[in-house]
């Protein structure tokens, strides 16, 4: 998680406040939206490891709204650090127990939280943080070096 989060803030840095209401897409969410989801998107780690649930029906889900970068990066930080701190305080046992997702009576799907972790959380970062890289290219604003090197930074 700590390369993941390190990388994936030097991402979130670069999204300017200005852009913000800014979508390549009228299906596309916004800069904003995008860079918001994932920073909350760490925080799930805590909701993931302490509840055996999430039921789409009967949560009550407001999206975080920064209205500035500095604000969206202590948001992101924030959620890193009750990730991190919850991960330290779980038991090898409660990592292997299951989670299920679901919406009333549907479910999604259940799994260990040690792989909800992995896919649902993790995973779904990297997938959105490679977007949020997308909608810098198309802003002509430069791309970090995630796994290796950008167009624009030859180095890592």
């Amino acid at each position: 998680m700590d390369n993941e989060a390190k990388v994936t803030r030097t991402v979130l840095e670069r999204v300017p406040a200005d852009k913000f209401d800014w979508k390549p897409h009228e299906k596309s969410m916004t800069f904003s939206r995008l860079a918001s989801h994932i920073a909350e998107m760490f925080g799930w780690t805590e909701a993931t490891l302490k509840q055996d649930t999430l039921d789409f029906a009967t949560m009550d889900y407001k999206p975080y709204e920064p209205q500035t970068t500095e604000e969206l990066l202590q948001f992101f930080d924030e959620k890193i650090a009750s990730a991190k701190k919850t991960i330290s305080e779980t038991s090898d046992e409660t990592f292997m127990t299951n989670w299920t997702m679901r919406n009333g009576d549907t479910v999604y799907f259940t799994m260990p939280k040690v792989a909800t972790l992995r896919t649902f959380v993790m995973n779904h970062i990297i997938h959105h943080r490679g977007q949020l890289s997308v909608y810098l290219r198309l802003n002509d604003i430069p791309v970090p070096s995630i796994y290796g090197p950008s167009a624009d930074e030859g180095q890592m």
